[in-house]
């Protein structure tokens, strides 16, 4: 063999010794995409930035997930997350439950007004096959759902008074996200209901166009929304907002096998990242740490802490509505949701 020949055939050694790994890269793309609503410190938010940093990390380089926070690849309308997913322009998501439910309606589930009492029944839900049956919904629509995390139990504030009761709410011009579902339950109470993105809240309430806002309490704190009017914090948990860690469907199966345990693995541990991010000083049993409260408490918000018998009144108040959605999400479904609560409550 000539010196060219030996020159050549050393050339291709390492093509012959790693043509998978050489497939692999070729195949993948140079940059997926992560969309999440808001930014850290959003539990949402955490839970992607906690998936992309495993994944790139643990791929040693053949996977790049990059995370574009605030919704910023659909103009920050967080509604459009999952059609941009179905169309291609986006890899993945970690989805809140309230801005999919346009689209799916069994998501609004987590929006029935007072139907999840606290975290043990959020966990009981999403453990029991309601959550499986929700998975293989969102699935039908190319979208592979992998985990399950929280941004929270949705709170309410306002600059005007405290929330102690339906009546305190009349009159009040709140902001919600997204869903037909609150416009309806704020209407029951009395309350003006307002539509905005996230992105609009903050200057919505630095002016006064809405007297307040519901969201969950680390939120609240990460966003100072205490700077911003908000000197009444009622808890009464009257929604959860429940968060799903997705990739899209040909995605996910263009990789290679190790690389989709890779993953998968990320966004369950991505899921729980978001989980204790959400619970953080909240009480939330088993921990005793109630440290977010007390520091509302220190920025001169009146934290409002529910009695069972207050909350109550609530739930009748907005009755109708739960169960007028109850028929939207499908009774079937509701009951059993309602039956894995009573297990735990």
């Amino acid at each position: 063999m000539n010196r060219r020949a030996l020159l050549s055939a050393a050339a291709a050694l390492p093509v012959l010794a790693a043509p998978r790994l050489l497939r692999a890269q070729t195949r993948y793309k140079p940059e997926y995409k992560i969309t999440v609503v808001g930014n850290r410190p959003i539990a949402l938010s955490e839970s992607a930035f906690v998936w992309a940093d495993l994944v790139n990390q643990r791929s040693e380089g053949r996977l790049n997930f990059k995370v574009y926070p605030g919704s910023s690849l659909v103009g920050g309308d967080q509604t459009r997350e999952l059609v941009a997913i179905r169309q291609g322009v986006i890899d993945g998501a970690v989805f809140s439950t309230i801005n999919i439910s346009p689209q799916v309606r069994e998501m609004n589930l987590f929006s029935l007004p007072f139907l999840l009492p606290n975290h043990a029944a959020f966990d009981a839900l999403v453990a029991s096959e309601v959550g499986a049956a929700l998975f293989r919904t969102l699935a039908q629509r190319d979208i592979e759902p992998l985990a399950w995390g929280e941004n929270g139990f949705r709170e309410i504030s306002n600059s005007k008074r405290p929330i102690r009761a339906p009546a305190d709410l009349r009159g009040l011009k709140i902001r919600f996200a997204a869903g037909a579902i609150f416009s309806e339950i704020y209407t029951a109470l009395g309350a003006n209901p307002v539509q905005m993105s996230f992105a609009d809240l903050q200057p919505a309430l630095s002016t006064g166009a809405v007297d307040g806002q519901e969201n969950p309490v680390n939120l609240f704190l990460g966003f100072r929304m205490d700077t911003l009017a908000q000197k009444h914090l009622t808890m009464w948990n009257y929604c959860a907002d429940a968060g799903i860690v997705s990739i899209s469907k040909p995605v996910l199966a263009s990789l290679e096998p190790r690389d989709r345990e890779i993953v998968v693995e990320a966004a369950r541990e991505a899921g729980q990242a978001g989980n204790n991010a959400a619970r953080k000083g909240l009480g939330v049993p088993p921990s005793s740490d109630r440290s977010s409260l007390e520091e509302c408490a220190r920025r001169g918000v009146e934290v409002i802490d529910l009695s069972a018998a207050e909350k109550r009144a609530f739930a009748q108040a907005t009755k109708p509505v739960y169960d007028k959605w109850a028929q939207t999400v499908g009774t079937d479904l509701v009951r059993k949701a309602e039956a894995a609560i009573a297990r735990v409550s």
